[in-house]
């Protein structure tokens, strides 16, 4: 229940947040760990990590204006593959923020990094979590995801994609290792 509660403040307070300029602009959401978050260890579920990036990703494309064209055109956003690495725990009551950034992208993918943030405290600023996203949108009509070019001209965006820190290059590789390791 905690989650729509999240997902319905996130879409009433997408327009008090702004527009959101891509690829140039990051979101940022700041949440609290709630009890209902917590798991055995009294820390922010790693489940939850994943559930909270969701909402910043759905922020993005809130803000941008492409979640109208989602809509419009029934396309599924599809998680391909998120890689996450946990740097410090998130407490009860702990306040934090969640920063989405677009990175790069191919033809029909994005890769965006999510940095969960300690916000206030002794250790204010200091990275609890980072994580790496590959996903896109998917056309059920024409079963294929939709062309990054195309959702590029619908935002207004002309640019060419960044290249890929070396990073986002061995989580790509490590992907599609994966990926090839799961058609044997």
């Amino acid at each position: 229940m905690n989650l729509w509660i999240r997902l319905l403040w996130l879409l009433l307070t997408a327009r008090k947040r702004g527009h959101l300029d891509l690829p140039r602009e990051s979101s940022l959401l700041r949440f609290r760990v709630w009890p209902h978050d917590l798991d055995l260890s009294f820390h922010l579920n790693n489940g939850r990590y994943l559930t909270l990036m969701d909402l910043g990703r759905l922020d993005v494309m809130v803000r941008s204006g492409l979640w109208r064209e989602v809509l419009r055109h029934k396309w599924t956003p599809i998680a391909s593959a998120i890689t996450i690495r946990f740097q410090r725990e998130l407490r009860p009551f702990q306040k934090f923020r969640l920063e989405t950034k677009l990175l790069c992208w191919d033809a029909s993918l994005v890769v965006m990094e999510q940095i969960f943030i300690v916000d206030g405290g002794v250790r204010d600023g200091q990275v609890a979590a980072r994580a790496l996203f590959k996903g896109g949108l998917y056309d059920r009509n024409d079963r294929k995801f939709v062309e990054i070019a195309r959702l590029m001209s619908l935002l207004g965006v002309s640019e060419i994609s960044p290249p890929a820190t070396p990073e986002v290059e061995a989580f790509l590789h490590a992907d599609d290792r994966l990926k090839q390791a799961g058609r044997v």
